[in-house]
């Protein structure tokens, strides 16, 4: 079988239904949820999901991937179809958090001193950082926050917000996260 061919659509259709339902599971369950769950929220059999994905890392790495390409294309959208420069950073922040909190689980599956584990940080902060940094220029052209924000700084400060958020029902990470975003308004 030649694995080099483009897949059909159908299939590519498929793949993105599963990650869709193995990232919705991953959020409320963590990356540890059963499989059958994500087969049941895709609406799909187990066997679909192994066919796909033959191992639990393999799906979370999928997963992980197509959230960030997800988080990466909304940047663009929401400037274009916000009515702000900075409630669009505000939609993209909210996008950015779902995905932090799935992403942690990652490293359940994947230890940080693995090369696939440092690949993906890698991809992360390439994909990401631009995004981001884009959305803060355009709101501070536009005059609603203060010019020379840095990216990288932003996406730390909202990613060290978001520890722990599942291990405390008390803490409300999007909460805190919507404080530091409201701050950067002028």
């Amino acid at each position: 079988m030649d694995h080099s061919r483009p897949k059909r659509a159908d299939a590519r259709r498929n793949e993105e239904n599963l990650l869709r339902a193995a990232a919705a599971v991953f959020l409320t369950s963590g990356v540890e949820a059963p499989i059958r769950d994500i087969a049941a929220e895709a609406g799909v059999g187990t066997a679909t999901i192994y066919r796909h994905f033959p191992t639990r890392a393999d799906l979370v790495i999928a997963v992980y991937r197509h959230q960030v390409e997800s988080c990466a294309e909304a940047g663009p959208a929401l400037l274009a179809s916000s009515a702000s420069p900075y409630a669009a950073l505000g939609q993209w922040i909210d996008l950015f958090v779902d995905f932090l909190v799935t992403k942690h689980g990652l490293a359940a599956v994947l230890q940080p001193d693995n090369t696939g584990f440092q690949t993906l940080h890698a991809y992360f902060l390439d994909r990401l950082v631009p995004v981001c940094a884009r959305l803060l220029e355009a709101a501070a052209a536009a005059g609603e926050i203060r010019a020379g924000l840095d990216a990288f700084e932003l996406m730390r400060g909202v990613g060290n917000l978001c520890i722990g958020a599942g291990a405390d029902p008390r803490y409300d990470a999007r909460r805190l996260v919507g404080f530091l975003v409201a701050g950067l308004g002028r």
